[in-house]
């Protein structure tokens, strides 16, 4: 059985709610070891103890990111307990480094950060837990898992899987159909769990990528790799898109090339595209969750951790180590149920 039939997803988008695993790996923590006392949800929710926050993450270029750095911030603003310093979005990550060690000097209790490069802030993410201070590792992840108390992150092998998934029940038993894939940035990890997962969900139902093109997340770069692609591919029967922001870019070459042999699937859940995906008249007939809520569960996570407070629907007295959201498939059979919190690309 390959891995894509055993794949589980560990939580739901509501981080209160979620259901994850905890890990015996030794933390580089210097806080007090005082126990989480387990509450319910609603008195975590309750004003505690001033919590300062330092945020980091890159530069908002396209929509998802623009999301996840707004959502944090109105996360933040339903606390009254909660003082969130926001640095400036960047895509350096030497500059990502010196934000964080602003963070360290100005003694704030928690850093939730997403990293444009995980490997490149393991070092000082380190640094700020031996300094006694909470991270919170959003999206991209660090290298040693000692650099965060806590990891969440959203499901790239399962957003794979799921598009795979879809595609195989779309064309069912034709073995002969071109599935070609428009992917994300090659060097990070996260796009090639994608596409692992997605190669491994096509080759259950005996089908394969017989077109590969990769961009960088932007429109420009997603209107000239999906254009290269079509003319490279003269026959195509599905294409799954890793980006639905840089998607608005593939949609534009797809449209310059008058071609309509194929049906598209999206990646991440924009608002624009499940608009397309309701309307019923688009070549984009789904598109796969990469949630935009991580920076403001970090917030939520980060708060808990700082109070001693445990997830009020746990159990387990301790935050878990790694948070996992899931990666569902969006289709004109349920899309009215995430689109109220789609972002717009």
């Amino acid at each position: 059985m390959s891995r894509s039939a055993r794949t589980i997803a560990i939580a739901g988008l509501g981080v209160l709610a979620l259901a994850a695993c905890t890990s015996n790996t030794p933390q580089a923590e210097n806080n007090n070891n005082a126990a989480p006392q387990g509450v319910s949800a609603g008195k975590n929710d309750e004003p505690g103890k001033k919590v300062k926050i330092g945020f980091s993450a890159p530069a908002s270029d396209h929509g998802w990111m623009g999301a996840i750095t707004k959502a944090t911030q109105a996360e933040a603003k339903k606390y009254s307990d909660v003082e969130l310093l926001v640095a400036e979005g960047t895509n350096d990550p030497n500059q990502q480094i010196s934000q964080v060690e602003t963070f360290i000097n100005q003694k704030v209790d928690a850093i939730v950060l997403l990293p444009f490069d995980g490997a490149a802030l393991t070092a000082v993410a380190t640094k700020a837990m031996e300094a006694g201070i909470t991270v919170v590792n959003v999206d991209r992840e660090f290298n040693n898992p000692a650099a965060a108390r806590t990891t969440i992150l959203g499901d790239n092998y399962g957003m794979g899987v799921s598009a795979g998934a879809y595609v195989c029940s779309q064309l069912k038993d034709k073995k002969d159909s071109i599935v070609a894939e428009i992917a994300g940035i090659d060097s990070l990890p996260l796009t090639q769990d994608r596409s692992k997962g997605f190669k491994e969900a096509l080759a259950d139902c005996g089908l394969k990528v017989s077109n590969r093109v990769a961009a960088e997340f932007t429109v420009e770069s997603g209107e000239k790799a999906a254009a290269n692609l079509l003319q490279a591919a003269p026959k195509i029967d599905a294409i799954w898109n890793h980006d639905d922001d840089q998607g608005v870019g593939v949609m534009a070459a797809i449209k310059n090339s008058n071609r309509k042999d194929f049906f598209l699937v999206g990646g991440a859940g924009s608002a624009n595209v499940m608009r397309d995906i309701k309307s019923g008249t688009s070549l984009v007939k789904a598109t796969v969750i990469y949630p935009s809520t991580q920076g403001a569960d970090g917030i939520r996570l980060a708060r808990l951790l700082v109070q001693k407070k445990a997830l009020g629907d746990l159990v387990e007295v301790e935050v878990p180590r790694e948070i996992q959201l899931y990666a569902p498939v969006v289709t004109k059979d349920n899309v009215d149920q995430y689109l109220p919190t789609a972002f717009e690309s």
